[in-house]
């Protein structure tokens, strides 16, 4: 059985597909669900991916991870948090977010940008039960410019203290390694199978 991947960023899917090789895995445009959408009313990452992962479940017929992820910045209150994927409106594209959030920050010094990246993780089968969920974090700071072609999203601007280098600057082994998503698939992983073996590939 294939798991869907309650998500049309292909920088996602390409993550997932990455950390589980085990599993074959199905995106919403693959089974004509590309414009299937759900709001985020959620007020945590939980709470959203849960909505996400029940909708496209039951409109699938399939098991469904959804994850909600995003950057908190701790000089801006955990801003832009939950609504990271939405920050300055829709008009604005990754770039156009990462350089809206350098602004809000043009007076705020280096050594007080701290901040994180969340991702929370929910695997529901169609009937809605049993859940199975996993999250991770990745700390570090925001840069005062975009350094790094690769990655998405915030990656240009969050700087990893321990890698001395911006996420976009790394390569994805390195990411998966120590990323906010990755460690979350890395622990959603063995109780996703467990819970659901049928999800196994055929060896």
């Amino acid at each position: 059985m294939p798991l869907l991947i309650a998500t049309g960023n292909a920088g996602k899917l390409a993550e997932f597909r990455r950390l589980l090789p085990d599993i074959e895995i199905i995106s919403p445009s693959e089974i004509g669900l590309s414009s299937f959408d759900v709001e985020e009313s959620g007020t945590t990452f939980r709470e959203n991916a849960l909505l996400k992962a029940r909708a496209f479940a039951d409109a699938s017929g399939c098991i469904a991870v959804a994850d909600d992820s995003g950057l908190e910045v701790d000089a801006l209150g955990g801003a832009p948090g939950v609504h990271s994927a939405r920050f300055g409106g829709p008009d604005l594209d990754d770039a156009g977010r990462c350089r809206l959030l350098l602004q809000q920050l043009e007076s705020v010094s280096p050594s007080r940008r701290s901040a994180r990246f969340r991702c929370h993780l929910m695997a529901c089968p169609p009937d809605g039960d049993p859940l199975v969920e996993g999250q991770g974090s990745c700390e570090g700071l925001i840069t005062t410019a975009p350094a790094g072609t690769g990655g998405f999203g915030y990656d240009p601007v969050f700087w990893v203290n321990e890698l001395d280098r911006t996420m976009a600057q790394i390569s994805s082994t390195q990411k998966n390694q120590i990323s906010h998503r990755g460690q979350a698939i890395e622990a959603l992983r063995q109780p996703l199978l467990a819970t659901f073996p049928e999800l196994a590939k055929a060896s």
